[in-house]
């Protein structure tokens, strides 16, 4: 069993949707950020770095702490053999692509939205920068999924780690993503997998 430490946000939904896939069972622990529950002594014992996701896997002896969504993806798709090429090509792939998104997709997005929505002050030349380093990102991104089905030769840990990031971006910049029918199209394909609908939907505050 699983322990999930997590929030309605991209990052924690990049693991949600692996644990679904990956049909792996977990439990839940919801860590209110709006309520600063990140900084309680309890989640600092499993995620020093007061962020979420993080997970603790009591399949190994002792219960495994492991915390940053990239690096919990990895851990669980070499738990299970899946989602990840065994082969080192076909791991460089993916790896390449799951880096561009947590230091290049993530952060402009990240960071355009905290200078538009959440900054105490606005900073025209934050919001400038952020938004051109958008421009930049989704034009990449929509450029090497125009003649591919996902971020890689299969699906794997890296198209989980991006589409909810794109489904965030797309609704913090919708005008962005107009003419980027390679994304459009990846995010259908990718959008209809059952695990990912459920994935997206955890933590399920309404309950």
């Amino acid at each position: 069993m699983i322990d999930l430490y997590t929030y309605t946000t991209p990052n924690g939904r990049k693991v949600s949707i692996a644990l679904e896939e990956l049909g792996l069972p977990y439990t839940t622990k919801v860590v209110d950020l709006m309520k600063g529950e990140q900084f309680k002594p309890e989640f600092l014992a499993v995620n020093p770095n007061n962020k979420i996701p993080a997970i603790v896997d009591h399949d190994v002896p002792g219960g495994l702490k492991v915390f940053e969504s990239g690096a919990i993806l990895v851990y669980l798709a070499e738990k299970t053999g899946r989602l990840m090429p065994s082969d080192a090509v076909g791991r460089a792939e993916v790896m390449q692509w799951l880096m561009f998104q947590m230091s290049g997709f993530g952060v402009a997005f990240g960071q355009l939205n905290f200078f538009t929505n959440l900054a105490p002050q606005r900073v025209p030349a934050a919001i400038e920068r952020f938004r051109v380093e958008g421009v930049r990102v989704v034009g990449v991104l929509n450029k090497h999924l125009s003649s591919r089905d996902f971020m890689a030769r299969q699906y794997s840990i890296a198209d989980i780690a991006m589409y909810p990031w794109v489904a965030t971006a797309r609704q913090l910049a919708p005008e962005l993503f107009s003419s980027s029918s390679g994304i459009l199209q990846w995010m259908q394909r990718v959008g209809d997998r059952p695990a990912v609908a459920k994935g997206m939907k955890v933590p399920d505050l309404q309950r």
